[in-house]
């Protein structure tokens, strides 16, 4: 039996959907696209997640050497479709150790990004892109920026804008940080490409 949907901005209990309303609902956030329990990482919870995203599902591709995909979630439900997507991926960082990263694809105003970055607020925050990036990725095949925001300080987030959504890119340790930067990522859209991927244990990283 899967668990049940929580708040995507605290991963706290959500109330159904009732006679009265069609939303979902976080005594302490109001009204919440839910987060769903996350998918193990298997080709069919692949399938799950992508047939009902309205937002990208990103993965990195190639994927960076010894990295794995660790497990699929998303925020939504069947009325309104996938409104955020999360691939968990892991692997041996560019310093002593492994390495955990989730990339993120959500609609503004979700809040899942900022929730697992760390934050209080539901995106970013005004003028975090004031400055020049801290990294450019491809993107569908064009240079994409990312900046970096101060989350929880045992990770490293990058944030930036794609398809008109926003684009994190969450790492652990923080050192990890230096995989976004440097090792040149390109992300393809898996709802439009049938990939080979390879899948590893179901990343802790999903729990919120």
């Amino acid at each position: 039996m899967r668990a049940a949907p929580t708040c995507p901005r605290c991963f706290g209990p959500v109330h159904e959907p009732s006679v009265w309303s069609s939303a979902w609902r976080c005594d302490a956030h109001g009204d919440v696209v839910p987060y769903q329990p996350s998918h193990p990482p298997s080709g069919e919870s692949l399938e799950i997640v992508r047939k009902s995203a309205v937002v990208p599902v990103w993965l990195p591709w190639p994927l960076p050497s010894g990295w794995l995909v660790t497990g699929f979630a998303s925020a939504g439900d069947q009325r309104t479709g996938v409104r955020a997507s999360v691939v968990a991926l892991s692997g041996p960082s560019f310093v002593e150790g492994p390495a955990d990263l989730l990339i993120i694809a959500e609609e503004p105003g979700v809040g899942l990004g900022a929730a697992f970055a760390g934050l209080e607020s539901t995106d970013p925050g005004s003028g975090f892109d004031a400055g020049p990036p801290n990294a450019k990725i491809e993107v569908l095949g064009h240079p994409t920026s990312l900046w970096c925001v101060d989350g929880a300080p045992d990770r490293a987030v990058y944030v930036g804008e794609a398809l008109g959504n926003w684009l994190w890119a969450i790492a652990w340790p923080p050192e990890a940080g230096c995989l976004i930067a440097l090792a040149e990522l390109s992300l393809w859209d898996l709802r439009d490409h049938d990939l080979d991927v390879p899948f590893g244990a179901l990343s802790p990283r999903l729990d919120g």
